[in-house]
Parts: C-alpha cells; sequence; structure tokens
C-alpha cells in the first residue's frame, strides 16, 4: 500500500531528543517536509515538560540544557517550568523553520520492503530512516503489591499531580527514592495530615549541586544497560538525590525519614512485613516512568534479555531506526548528543 508521504527521515517526537535531531537533520541538508518531517502527539511545544505541575518551578529542576544552537537563557527561577520550557522549545522551533506537525499520535512503525511505514490514525510516512524520539512520559510505571487493588483510598501517580493542595488532611503514603518523591514530600507534607516515605533502596544523599559531569556519569550507567540488550533503568534511578536547600529542614522535621518499602496493601493503609501499620488516605507513587515505545513493536525488536540491543543512538536489529530519548538519552543531559549522533549515522546510511 502506497503511503500518503514519504520522506527521507521522521522524527517521532519534538522533546529535547527530538528537537536535537531536527535541528541537525535541518543543518545537514535534509530539505523541510521532502527530506524529513517531526510528528508530535502534543498540542502545543514543550514535549513532556509542557504537562508537569505547575509547583514545579525552573529552580527546583535538575538542570535544563541549552537546545543546539539557541541557549536556554536565564528565566525567572521562580516561574513554572512547564511554561518556561515550553516558550523555549516553541521559539527554537520557529527560529529554525523545523516541520514539526501536531497533534499526530504515531500508532505503529513497521517495515515494508526498503522503507519503514510510520502510521498515525490518519496518515502514513514512508521513511527512508526514522529516528524514535517519544521518551517516557506517556508510560508511568505503577508496581504492583499485594492488595492494591482492595484500597479504599486514592493512587495518584506522579504523572497525574497537580498541586499540594488535594492532599490537604490527608494521611498520605509517598512511594519513590527520586527526586520527583522527595520534592513532592517537602509540597505535600504541610498540607497534610500526616506522611510517610517509603523507598526499595536506602537514599543516597550528595552534597553538591547537580552538574553534567553527575549527569553523565548516571548516563554511562544505562548505557551499557542498552548496549546488552537489557531493559533500561531510568537515569533517574541511577541517580543519587542533591541535597538541596529544603532537604535539611525536611530531614530535622522528620519529613524525609525514609522507610522500606511495605508487603502489603490493605484497604486503609500498608502493612510491613512485622506488622506495622500505616493508615492512608492516598498513595502517591513517584515511580518513575517506562519507554513509550509500544509504537515499534511491528518490528519485535526485544531480545532474549528483554530490551532492546543498541550500538548508541542505532537499534543493531533494524539499522535503519535510532531511538533518542530512550536508555541513556533519556535526559536533557543526553538527548542533545544522541540526536546529533543519530544525524550522523543516517547520514552515512543514507549516503549523504
Amino acid at each position: 500500500m502506497k503511503a500518503d508521504h514519504e520522506v527521507d527521515v521522521a522524527v517521532i517526537g519534538a522533546g529535547q531528543a527530538g528537537l536535537s535531531a531536527a535541528y541537525h537533520l535541518r543543518r545537514a541538508g535534509f530539505a523541510n517536509e521532502a527530506g524529513f518531517v517531526v510528528l508530535d502527539h502534543g498540542k502545543r511545544p514543550g514535549g513532556a515538560w509542557q504537562y508537569r505541575w505547575p509547583s514545579l518551578i525552573v529552580e527546583k529542576v535538575h538542570g535544563i540544557y541549552d537546545l543546539p544552537g539557541m541557549g536556554f537563557g536565564t528565566p525567572d527561577p521562580k516561574l513554572p517550568a512547564a511554561d518556561v520550557v515550553s516558550e523555549y522549545f516553541g521559539r527554537f522551533e520557529r527560529t529554525y523553520d523545523l516541520p514539526v506537525h501536531r497533534p499526530v499520535d504515531v500508532l505503529s512503525v513497521s517495515a515494508e520492503e526498503d522503507r519503514l511505514v510510520v502510521a498515525s490514525a490518519a496518515e502514513t510516512w514512508a521513511a527512508r530512516a526514522v529516528i524514535s524520539a517519544t521518551g517516557t512520559w506517556d508510560r508511568p510505571f505503577w508496581p504492583y503489591y499485594p492488595g492494591q487493588e482492595t484500597f479504599r483510598g486514592r493512587q495518584v501517580h506522579t504523572a497525574d499531580y497537580t498541586g499540594a493542595g488535594e492532599f490537604r488532611g490527608k494521611r498520605v503514603v509517598v512511594v519513590g527514592g527520586g527526586a520527583s518523591a522527595v520534592q513532592l514530600l517537602l509540597e505535600i507534607a504541610p498540607f497534610a495530615h500526616s506522611t510517610r516515605w517509603v523507598t526499595r533502596r536506602p537514599p543516597v544523599w550528595r552534597d553538591e549541586p547537580f552538574s553534567e559531569d553527575w549527569g553523565r556519569e548516571a548516563v554511562a550507567k544505562v548505557d551499557r544497560r542498552v548496549r546488552e540488550g537489557l531493559p533500561p533503568k531510568s537515569v533517574v534511578s541511577v541517580t543519587d538525590l542533591a541535597v538541596t536547600p529544603e532537604v535539611p529542614a525536611g530531614l530535622d522535621a522528620g519529613i524525609l525519614d525514609r522507610h522500606p518499602m511495605f508487603e502489603r496493601i490493605t484497604p486503609d493503609g500498608v502493612r510491613w512485613a512485622d506488622g506495622t501499620f500505616e493508615p492512608a488516605d492516598i498513595i502517591l507513587w513517584a515511580t518513575g516512568f517506562r519507554a513509550a515505545i509500544d509504537h515499534l513493536a511491528p518490528l519485535r525488536l526485544r531480545g532474549s534479555g528483554g530490551g532492546i540491543r543498541m550500538d548508541g543512538t542505532r537499534v543493531v536489529a533494524e539499522p535503519r531506526l535510532h531511538l533518542v530519548g530512550y536508555g541513556p538519552s533519556a535526559s536533557t543531559v543526553g538527548a542533545n548528543r544522541a540526536g546529533r549522533s543519530a544525524v550522523t549515522e543516517i547520514r552515512r546510511l543514507l549516503g549523504r
């Protein structure tokens, strides 16, 4: 079946990694529309940032790295990161005249003869190469614990968090050991009746500002897994916790008093193996995200290790496909480099 459009390269996703790839495609001489297209399911620019909770202000973010060719600048640190980053991404798209189509929900990528066919519900694009930059925000991870379905209160994921007000007067259990868990716990505690923080592993605090070197260290750990064909851990899961100005007070007040994971969930709370019980009205799952790659299922890329074996950004089993925003590049520190690397490989593949 003939596709509706033919392009050299289709980029799926317009977050940091997708925009970086689009920038380098533009610089490499791929003409807009005929040469490449960017398909994004967001209603506006901003990638996953546009969905972040309003209280996540710029100064609380680990790091927002510059897109290639355009500095992020020094916005008001008290402004919501969702608004600031969305404006920045939109300005980047306009400045470099990037062919972003939205909203487009990509449903599948399949191999047909000498092309990869990218399909939405309404249109198809036949591409000589595909860069999938779909990130993780659309795949919040909800771990299962016995009794979870019996809980009579609310269960909320960080992807659904809108503000601390909804926790007013509630008994809250926060699950997760990443920076988001710490930030939300500190926000919620003044409003909640009580809070209890539980994690699978004890937190490791790092008393220094988050830096590019720190980020690269975490990225390298994830990169080793995907090269071996193992499912990537999130970059957050291998990043220690920064001691921000709010943390010492939270530790002194007992808000950041970490407890080990409970054994099961009851209708009214959570219970540990030793019989300890914590009543709860809300369980907040700050348990991270998984790679949003369901659209790649027709290509049957997963190996015996359960993951997709990678060589840099290139999928070993399908050299025409590059994943950016996956594994080691699922962070702002890795996304720019991944976009440039993917385009370099694609130019070589297509003889450009």
